[in-house]
């Protein structure tokens, strides 16, 4: 029998509206039962949330919404729960926002090339359901066979081929939201320009604090005629990381340019037998597309471009099923680590390209410095790392070393030109690393911005824009003998 919690007086009176107004289905108050809601996929914080409601229809939301800003309590919209930057960690007096139920596939347009979906939608689905039009849809995480087009936008999520298609805002055209008001309100739509304000870009990437988005238009793109891969490895993860910079400045962009260095090499190929050549110090993976004669011609240019740049050996994949083998072993870089540690810390960071030699070197010294493990896999042809950071939460202190490992990291991100994340959102996360990368006056204006749409800061409270309370403090426990880190940056 789970354990009785009396909640306080709003979320109390949330409850009983919501019991009498709600399905039974569609409100869930056991303890044992919110607790499968009390983390995304950052599983080192946790929470269990005070409520959790799973809304069927757009009144069901409304009256969620109408009823929390009534009573002042706090509302996290959840998505599928594979986010990791913990944009998604509940609040133990607010209501738990599933929008799982809101699932269907509301209209395939080939057309106008585009699909409108509800948030509940897999990423995965979406090209499944345009595949007999010969269409796809471009974003895909990792994690796209689970992940919602919904934390999608929440996120700004991308994948192994934004490098040459974009992230979700470059292929999202039209969005319906709800406010905390409980008002439905439509930006964009199936056009390239719509009349109004373009809110697009403020909304993608927000993290559900500005609004529930019931309603997502994303664009669709023809299947190419021809895609092809090659798999460059190296003896040097440096050279590796100056040959993703060679390949870019020669004039090409790949469909994809995906790096992973040994480490994840060999928890890959355990894992998937991918074919990797696990004594390489580095690979690349790059992806050309297009029509049979472009990638024919790129192919034989990439190849030997790669070979110039210090690749001891490049292969092409022979045939659709090696192509997948390569990106399955890629794709699932994440759960392979989590095969050879207890645990482990993915960051998100982007650089510079021309700095990934420097980073990785520098990366592997604070691994050693922290005494833990660390598998480097990246986006690398826009410079979004991901640095897996093994360790084992049993023993005591690893996890508060893998968060100041991270730290460090981001702040390595920052003071080379580049940004503490790069697709995976700050969620609860990386809260420190924005007040490092922001100034008071830039953070001042985020919270303006926010105030726009959510004046009571009910949406996700705590998530994405740190308070300047929390960065003064922040700045104070990082100072080094009387210096703060990178004192080049601007502080407040």
């Amino acid at each position: 029998m789970s354990a009785v919690t009396t909640p306080q007086p709003g979320l109390a009176a949330v409850i009983d509206t919501l019991r009498e107004q709600l399905p039974p289905e569609a409100l869930i108050v056991e303890e044992s039962e919110r607790r499968a809601y009390e983390c995304d996929g950052l599983s080192a914080f946790r929470e269990v949330p005070g409520a959790v409601a799973l809304p069927a229809s757009m009144e069901q939301l409304q009256l969620c919404l109408k009823t929390c800003r009534e009573h002042g309590v706090p509302v996290v919209p959840r998505g599928a729960g594979t986010g990791l930057s913990g944009g998604a960690l509940p609040s133990a007096e607010g209501l738990l926002l599933s929008m799982a139920r809101f699932n269907r596939i509301l209209e395939i347009d080939a057309d106008n090339r585009c699909a409108v979906v509800q948030p509940g939608v897999r990423n995965l689905a979406i090209s499944e359901a345009t595949a007999p039009a010969g269409l796809y849809y471009a974003p895909d995480p990792s994690s796209q066979i689970a992940c919602s087009i919904g934390g999608n936008v929440a996120e700004n999520a991308g994948g192994v081929h934004c490098l040459k298609y974009g992230l979700t805002v470059h292929n999202v055209t039209g969005l319906e939201f709800v406010t905390l008001d409980g008002e439905v309100i439509r930006v964009g739509g199936k056009t390239l320009d719509t009349e109004g304000l373009d809110l697009l870009a403020f909304l993608i990437g927000s993290e559900g604090m500005l609004g529930i988005v019931t309603e997502v238009t994303v664009r669709l793109l023809p299947r190419p005629e021809r895609t092809q891969v090659l798999m460059a490895s190296f003896d040097d993860v440096e050279t590796a990381g100056a040959a993703v910079a060679g390949i870019i400045a020669a004039g090409l962009i790949p469909a994809g340019l995906e790096m992973m260095d040994n480490a994840a090499i060999r928890a890959a190929e355990d894992f998937v037998h991918a074919g990797y050549p696990v004594d390489a110090a580095a690979i690349l993976l790059c992806e050309l597309d297009g029509s049979n004669s472009e990638v024919s011609e790129s192919v034989m240019f990439v190849r030997e471009k790669l070979l110039g740049l210090g690749a001891t050996e490049v292969r092409t994949a022979q045939d659709d099923a090696e192509r997948t083998r390569f990106w399955a072993g890629r794709k699932a870089a994440f759960p392979a680590a989590g095969r050879i540690s207890p645990d482990y810390y993915c960051m998100d960071g982007t650089i510079p390209r021309h700095q990934l030699g420097y980073v990785l070197e520098r990366i592997d010294a604070l691994s050693a410095e922290h005494g833990l493990g660390v598998c480097n896999v990246f986006h690398a042809g826009d410079g979004n790392l991901h640095p897996l950071i093994l360790y084992d939460a049993s023993q005591p202190g690893q996890i508060e070393t893998a968060e100041t490992f991270g730290e460090a990291i981001l702040e390595l991100c920052v003071a080379v030109g580049g940004t503490v994340t790069g697709e995976h959102g700050v969620g609860v996360e990386k809260l420190d690393g924005m007040c490092v990368q922001f100034a008071s006056a830039e953070l001042e204006q985020f919270h303006a911005l926010r105030s726009a749409f959510d004046p009571r800061g009910l949406l996700n409270p705590g998530k994405a824009v740190p308070t300047l309370a929390r960065c003064a403090e922040f700045g104070r426990q990082h100072v080094r003998s009387a210096q703060p880190p990178h004192p080049d940056l601007p502080r407040f």
